[in-house]
């Protein structure tokens, strides 16, 4: 009896010989820690940082590489980057949506994964060894494929392996997206004076092959639940915690058991989030937030050369002050948005963010009270970003799951985090691109002046935009989600050996998933309902 539990409850553990017989099969080695979630956070982080490297490393080489390899004229230059550039965003802008969909649609987000990095060491090929126009545009456009891929899949994995500290990974992901952008630019032009074009793409190289070692290893937790049981998910302190035990009736009458909806398209679960005002709401937040970080690598270095008479590298270091204070309060901010919501933080950060952006105009003359104080409004300006930013990434997973607790079992099985996290991308690159146009355009039509009370405005429509459509106000954490855990639900709609209906189960399954999901960890659900609702049981 107890063997053929085994065999009809946890096919995916076993493999068949000879005789016919059902053994089990053992383990990938280090299973453990290759599904913790310290190794996929920090593979996500090194997926995005390796992502936005890549991009920014030959941003000051590939001017260069126009002249040099492409043959384009001096006067021309500029005109073409700006089309490379464009075409980047392009591609991520189609490509995250889909992306998304695609894995929502699929039972592994590794799959995706996989298939972004493969365009990112192409797209890297092409630009090292291309010499004509047409393979940079193509290299950039499988650049921006592959972003698309890393940000829609690597966002929603994070938020299936997260939880309830979705605000906490989405902090990390910031250090990585920031200390991409600092450091590429730099590392990009440095390397390039010093050792040539090639070493350029030898960094790049060196980075892809810590991202494929990564991405390799990763094993999701839902498929590390095939030899792993109860609390042996952990891996390390601080996983994602299980949903905890719903309070508000369900499976409350013993003799009924609460059905479980049945599983709708891909298509039809985008439409249902596409529909959330809330989300709509965040996603021009988000927007708007991208537009001021684009529009200051757009007029900054200029600015500082017109008024200081800084150099390029002078410049470049200025970025210091406005991408530093992410990398120290990300994780503490999205801790905060884990804990309050994100509409508070959000609305603290843009709400500053209008003045900070206007008192920039008061930085007019070459002085060193001047640089001082831009220094310092720059500084400001990425604290009150940060808290702009870290929330309202958190708050596309918070919007999933108030939906699903109002409506247990509406995403069905696999989710929409990839679509959720698809249109964020979307929005992201949207709004990079409005505010570098709009900045570019200002600048050189009105000055620096006209360009930073515009930027204050643009602020203030994000404010408006988060405190009307962006969740609640509150000061104690998120309700709980009702009913059982995706995991379980899952399994729930798996029909039984007697040809039983899916969707529903005995009054002793329901209970025990009830009862696990309360005390344990997801496995520990999905195993004890496996055995409990079991043709032999």
């Amino acid at each position: 009896m107890k063997a053929t539990k085994f065999i009809s409850w946890r096919p995916w553990r076993s493999s068949s010989n000879t005789d016919g017989l059902t053994v089990p099969t053992p383990p990938p080695y280090l299973l453990r820690y290759r599904s913790s979630t310290f190794f996929i956070v920090g593979t996500i982080c090194v997926a995005t940082f390796t992502d936005i490297f890549l991009y920014g490393l030959i941003v000051p080489v590939m001017p260069f590489a126009l002249t040099t390899r492409a043959g384009i004229a001096e006067d021309q230059v500029q005109h073409w980057n700006t089309i490379l550039v464009a075409c980047y965003g392009i591609a991520l802008f189609v490509a995250s949506p889909i992306a998304g969909l695609y894995a929502d649609h699929t039972s592994s987000r590794r799959t995706p994964l996989m298939g972004g990095l493969i365009a990112l060491g192409a797209s890297t090929v092409l630009l090292c060894l291309g010499r004509s126009i047409a393979v940079f545009i193509v290299g950039r456009i499988l650049q921006g494929f592959s972003a698309g891929v890393v940000w829609s899949v690597g966002l929603a994995l994070l938020a299936d392996t997260m939880g309830r500290k979705i605000g906490l990974g989405m902090g990390y992901v910031s250090i990585a997206l920031s200390a991409g952008l600092l450091c590429a630019p730099l590392v990009g032009g440095g390397v390039y004076a010093s050792a040539g074009y090639y070493a350029v793409y030898y960094v790049a190289f060196g980075f892809i092959a810590l991202d494929i070692i990564m991405r390799l290893f990763l094993i999701e937790k839902k498929t590390a639940l095939q030899w792993l049981k109860e609390d042996t998910l952990a891996g390390t302190a601080g996983d994602a915690e299980a949903p905890p035990a719903d309070d508000s009736g369900y499976n409350a009458d013993p003799g009924l058991a609460r059905p479980i909806p049945p599983e709708i398209g891909t298509l039809k679960r985008s439409a249902m989030l596409l529909r959330s005002k809330r989300l709509m709401a965040n996603l021009v937040g988000c927007a708007i937030n991208a537009g001021v970080f684009t529009a200051f690598d757009t007029v900054l270095p200029l600015f500082t050369e017109e008024v200081f008479h800084w150099k390029s590298t002078a410049a470049g270091l200025i970025f210091f002050t406005l991408f530093t204070p992410p990398l120290i309060l990300s994780p503490p901010v999205g801790l905060l948005a884990d804990r309050c919501g994100a509409k508070w933080p959000a609305v603290f950060g843009f709400a500053l963010s209008v003045p900070l952006l206007v008192c920039l105009r008061f930085v007019d003359e070459n002085s060193l009270h001047k640089k001082v104080l831009l220094c310092v409004l720059l500084s400001l300006l990425g604290v009150v970003l940060t808290f702009s930013q870290v929330p309202l990434m958190a708050e596309i997973g918070f919007v999933i799951e108030t939906i699903e607790a109002a409506n247990p079992g509406v995403w069905g099985s696999k989710g929409v985090y990839g679509i959720g996290y698809g249109l964020f991308n979307t929005a992201f690159a949207l709004g990079s691109f409005l505010g570098s146009l709009m900045a570019g355009y200002i600048q050189d039509s009105f000055g620096w002046s006209t360009t930073t009370w515009v930027l204050g405005v643009w602020c203030s429509v994000g404010l408006v935009f988060v405190v009307v459509g962006a969740g609640e106000f509150q000061l104690r954490p998120p309700p709980k989600p009702k009913g059982p855990p995706t995991l379980a639900r899952e399994l729930l709609t798996k029909p039984t050996a007697e040809g039983e209906a899916a969707g529903t189960i005995g009054t002793a399954g329901a209970t025990e998933i009830q009862q696990a999901s309360s005390d344990s960890s997801p496995s520990t659900a999905l195993v004890t309902a496996s055995e409990r609702t079991s043709p032999s049981a």
